[in-house]
């Protein structure tokens, strides 16, 4: 893969992440969000935690990037189904996190739920 095709699929995956995060409705008079920055892995689904340091471990696979379609009368607005890579966070098990991104310097801290 060229570096030219890395970054743009590094832009897409990033678009996909700030997409769902980004997508919120009104409900009762306080935002809430309905597509979370989310991803999916062995069976689990993670949401992005911000501001904890993580030391990413070894490669695990592929984590799936819902689709998102918070704004159902408007379809140039959903966000189709990705992929991004999973990591290993260093001493901890996967099943209470993971990190994602195109590689480990990326990778953006996932938080079981």
């Amino acid at each position: 893969m060229t570096t030219a095709q890395r970054a743009g699929r590094r832009l897409v995956v990033s678009a996909l992440l700030l997409s769902a995060a980004v997508g919120c409705t009104e409900s009762g008079g306080a935002a809430e969000a309905s597509c979370a920055h989310m991803v999916t892995y062995g069976g689990r689904s993670y949401v992005g935690v911000a501001n904890i340091d993580f030391a990413v471990g070894e490669r695990l696979g592929t984590a799936t990037v819902p689709e998102c379609d918070d704004t159902p009368n408007d379809p140039e607005v959903a966000v189709p189904e990705g992929r991004i890579t999973a990591y290993a966070v260093q001493g901890t098990d996967p099943a209470i996190a993971i990190a994602v991104g195109d590689t480990p310097a990326e990778a953006t801290l996932m938080k079981a739920r």
